[in-house]
């Protein structure tokens, strides 16, 4: 088993937020935790944003222990094909490039945006919402 992981779930474990113990669970397990470049950029961006130290964002997130997985050519064909699929749902190019790599890799793929839930069928792909619904 594999696990790709959206830049939104790593944020969630970060922050301790709702369905961080899945994420957890996940970069504990003996299972590859892949994310793309462009989604590790974002939590880089968002880390700094909150005022972590620059010098410490990079090693916190090694730590971790996901491994960065570079931006292809064919995932960012399909990146762009999903544009129109997405549209509706709001997702990011770095969103549509992480389900890319997952149609790639294969796996799990963890997020906290529930709309993508919508796409695991059509996708083929086995998408969690780690955060529970809202009642």
């Amino acid at each position: 088993m594999t696990f790709l992981l959206d830049a939104s779930a790593v944020l969630a474990y970060l922050h301790e937020e709702a369905g961080a113990d899945d994420v957890g669970a996940a970069l504990a397990s003996a299972a590859p935790c892949l994310m793309t470049a462009a989604n590790h950029a974002e939590v880089v961006s968002r880390c700094l944003d909150r005022g972590v130290a620059e010098e410490v964002v990079e090693p916190m997130l090694a730590e971790l222990g996901y491994q960065v997985l570079p931006v292809t050519a064919e995932d960012g064909a399909l990146a762009g094909r999903l544009r129109p699929l997405t549209r509706t749902l709001g997702l990011s190019l770095g969103d549509r490039l992480c389900l890319a790599s997952a149609r790639r890799h294969g796996g799990i793929v963890l997020t906290t945006d529930r709309p993508w839930l919508e796409l695991a069928a059509p996708l083929g792909l086995d998408i969690r919402c780690i955060r529970p619904a809202r009642s």
